[in-house]
């Protein structure tokens, strides 16, 4: 076959998800165990690849569904437990104290707090922590996903401590080989990974500086009663305050201190600035948004979620203090648990998995149900039941209604996940066949020519797609991009940052992201509903990023000052 057929067959997977989600709006449900299927055989038929491996691979997508419903298990129980201690409540009449409109509590919600829970843990959890948090503040469950998967773009590429640059950039290029040529050069490799950092933190803060305002203008296009986007423009001043806000210090922490924290600090920053000054009414609009009636929802836009925060009976109120403390709890807790090494290394010390499943090298999988952000909202969750004082009857009903949300995310998950893994593992083949996200990633390569960084970002954002990871995106394509800057005589390290900064991108409409998010307010089915949303600004920010490579390459001239491998 010839490589434009290889190219096509790897595709057919993605194309017929989307053909099947979004053309026909199957629910995820009925879609994905299709497209699992066709994946499969295409592996076996055309790639060549073992049943063995293509058996290790779905039980290797099993072991990390576990692990993913294990976070929504976390957050769904969070909200849950904060309903029946009458926390949700009060969060709700804080929210009366900043602003009423929903514009304003998007921003900070989804978009500053969010960004927080992305810098300390990602895998996710923003969306899963903030559209249920946002339904209980009376969003419409669809409007809640869909403003939650925005999150998952600007702050990616730095989200769980920097893990998609870390681990990603670092295990997906050939380190040694760079390494003894930058020494060769003079230069290091910590160098070179710090300028991949900054050039990384600076095509974000230049795309993602207008997010909140491209959220908001979604949501009251989509959401709103009139259906026009021309009601969000009001907020037009305080939405890019607000970017402006986030931006900057993200930035600066980029640039000047590496890819661990500029999405944590950006988003304490921007809090620190935009709460205050939304309580004074600087740069508010002047008139107040909101969605219609919830007596004039469409069916389509709510979950199987209730949130009834007149059914916490016989205690006394919470203040809106307390009402957010789990919260904040959550968000020390997750960079501690990152961060501070003896605590990391005792939350990892209880773990299980299966290495080298089936005899097949390389592929291995893990759950450490104490590290991963599931672990540390059960603990928020029980810390909660303490302060908050509630009775046992009410943490059990909590963890009830939380058991039986994960059902349907779990059929979904565990055929989208061993997807990705068959897809992933399958450079390992009788064939001698690259795998099929590298041999999807050099058909658009060879295609476009000296063009190809206006795609970069979009070849990295197909990886993010496939995986549903910025990291797993950057350990399958950063070397593929380094090569690609080679042969085309441009800075390797801002084609690898592109690749970094599309693969964030890629999240918002990666399919187990959705149902994941999806599972949280009790939407499952209305994926494509989600995805036709998010990909609108998807495509903003792949297609925005890719014009500042061309213009950084061909018109600024940027390249490596540390060396030159040729």
């Amino acid at each position: 076959m010839t490589d434009t057929t290889l190219a096509l067959l790897a595709f057919t997977p993605l194309l017929l998800a989307g053909i099947l989600l979004i053309g026909f709006r199957l629910p995820a449900r009925t879609a994905m165990p299709v497209v699992y299927a066709v994946t499969a055989l295409i592996a076996l038929f055309a790639w060549e690849m073992s049943v063995s491996r293509v058996l290790a691979s779905t039980f290797q997508g099993l072991i990390l569904t576990v692990a993913i419903l294990w976070i929504i298990f976390g957050a769904i129980l969070l909200l849950n437990t904060l309903k029946h201690s009458g926390g949700i409540k009060a969060i709700r009449n804080g929210f009366s104290g900043i602003s009423p409109d929903r514009r304003v509590q998007a921003i900070i919600v989804a978009w500053l707090f969010g960004c927080f829970i992305e810098g300390a843990s990602g895998f996710g959890t923003p969306a899963a922590v903030a559209a249920p948090l946002m339904v209980a503040l009376g969003f419409p469950a669809l409007a809640a996903v869909v403003v939650g998967m925005m999150i998952q773009s600007t702050p990616v590429s730095f989200g769980a401590v920097g893990t998609p640059i870390v681990v990603g950039v670092t295990g997906g290029v050939d380190r040694s080989g760079i390494s003894a040529a930058l020494e060769a050069g003079g230069s290091s490799w910590l160098e070179y990974f710090r300028l991949i950092s900054a050039e990384v933190a600076i095509v974000h803060a230049l795309v993602g500086v207008l997010m909140p305002l491209i959220m908001v203008i979604i949501m009251v296009k989509f959401f709103g009663a009139n259906r026009s986007w021309k009601e969000g423009l009001s907020i037009i001043p305080f939405a890019l305050f607000a970017g402006v806000a986030f931006v900057v210090p993200y930035a600066l922490a980029g640039v000047l201190l590496g890819p661990e924290f500029p999405s944590m600090i950006g988003a304490m920053v921007g809090l620190a600035i935009v709460v205050p000054a939304a309580r004074r009414g600087f740069l508010l609009p002047k008139d107040t948004w909101d969605f219609p009636e919830s007596s004039q929802w469409p069916d389509n836009w709510i979950g199987k979620l209730e949130i009834k925060l007149d059914d916490v009976v016989g205690k006394a109120p919470i203040s809106t203090f307390m009402g957010w403390v789990p919260y904040v709890l959550l968000a020390v807790l997750l960079v501690a648990s990152r961060t501070v090494e003896p605590l990391k290394n005792a939350l990892t010390s209880f773990s299980f998995g299966w290495s080298n499943i089936l005899g097949e090298a390389g592929i291995s999988g893990s759950i450490e149900p104490l590290y991963l952000p599931g672990g540390i909202l059960v603990m928020v969750v029980l810390i909660t039941a303490v302060i908050h004082r509630m009775r046992s009857g009410e943490l059990k009903a909590a963890f009830g209604e939380s058991s039986k949300t994960l059902l349907g995310a779990g059929f979904v998950l565990i055929f989208t996940i061993p997807m990705v893994r068959i897809l992933i593992n399958s450079g390992v083949n009788a064939a001698d066949l690259v795998s099929m996200p590298v041999a999807m990633a050099r058909f658009v390569a060879d295609s476009v020519g000296d063009i190809y960084p206006l795609f970069a970002p979009a070849v990295g954002g197909l990886g993010a797609f496939i995986a549903g990871s910025n990291t797993v995106s950057n350990l399958m394509l950063s070397d593929f991009q380094f090569n690609v800057a080679q042969q085309l005589g441009v800075s390797t390290a801002m084609m690898v940052a592109l690749q970094a900064v599309g693969a964030a991108a890629g999240n918002m409409i990666a399919i187990h992201n959705v149902v994941a998010a999806s599972a949280t307010v009790g939407l499952l089915g209305r994926e494509g509903d989600t995805i036709r949303k998010t990909i609108l600004p998807t495509l903003y920010y792949l297609l925005f990023a890719g014009v500042i490579g061309l213009v950084a390459f061909y018109v600024l001239g940027v390249s490596d000052p540390l060396f030159s491998l040729g």
